[in-house]
């Protein structure tokens, strides 16, 4: 079985984060680091993917700015979504050709690992055609009322709890999913999240009713995340990561 080493970043900007995952992924094609999953959480943040409208970000840079919310372009898949504390966001540095040449299998297994980590926790997460990430139903809504049969229910639109965006290049993968945790939901209202219109976000939190902690939830979904994907988890640190990339990246720097 292949190992992979989960490394914690804790709360992280996103440009650094960023930046660590150009590094790996350099280091990564070059078979000079293993598998690696980042998980994180970031100060807040708004990401726009490669094919996302800049449109779907409804306030200006002035009104991020007093909100002290930053605002990157992306390699990722997708378009605009929300980073923030008290949501985990995990960053899948694989060979993926060294497990199946398959981006959209790719995919349904970073939901897969978001579904059996939601169902821990009593919760029914499903995918939706033609979308990504994971959804749950909405809350119901008020009746409306339709002639001439009366009053009928309103169409209960699901809500996203987790968002993938992700980047594939010469098979190694970087971005990965963002999973909401205890995430302050109003900052969604900044933008449409997903390019998709008249849908909402939701948490874990909200969902349960309760104060749910990172901690709870990250040990699940590293564990889900093995068995989805076949690999042996192993736990680093950042310093030992940065370790190993240091001397392979003085090596390449050194001239010929």
């Amino acid at each position: 079985m292949k190992s992979c080493q989960i490394v914690d970043l804790g709360l992280i900007g996103y440009a650094n984060a960023y930046a660590l995952q150009k590094r790996l992924v350099a280091a990564r094609k070059a078979d000079a680091v293993g598998d690696v999953l980042l998980l994180c959480e970031h100060t807040p943040v708004i990401t726009q993917g490669r094919n996302g409208k800049r449109e779907h970000l409804l306030v200006s840079e002035n009104v991020l700015r007093q909100r002290n919310v930053e605002f990157y372009e992306t390699s990722r898949g997708g378009d605009v979504t929300y980073h923030g504390p008290g949501q985990l966001v995990g960053y899948p540095i694989l060979q993926l050709g060294a497990i199946r040449k398959d981006v959209v299998w790719y995919v349904r297994m970073l939901e897969e690992v978001m579904i059996r980590t939601t169902r821990e926790f009593g919760i029914c997460a499903e995918r939706e055609a033609g979308k990504t990430g994971i959804w749950v139903p909405g809350e119901k809504k008020e009746f409306i009322r339709s002639s001439p049969r009366g009053e009928q229910p309103a169409e209960i639109a699901a809500e996203k709890l987790g968002a993938i965006g992700v980047h594939i290049s010469r098979w190694v993968t970087s971005h990965g999913f963002a999973y909401n945790v205890s995430t302050d939901l109003r900052n969604f209202d900044l933008i449409v999240p997903c390019g998709i219109a008249g849908r909402k976000a939701t948490s874990l939190e909200k969902l349960l009713g309760r104060a749910v902690n990172g901690k709870e939830v990250a040990p699940k979904m590293v564990r889900h995340f093995g068995d989805v994907f076949g690999l042996e988890i192993g736990a680093g640190t950042k310093e030992e990561l940065l370790g190993m990339l240091e001397p392979r990246e003085q090596m390449v720097a050194l001239p010929a």
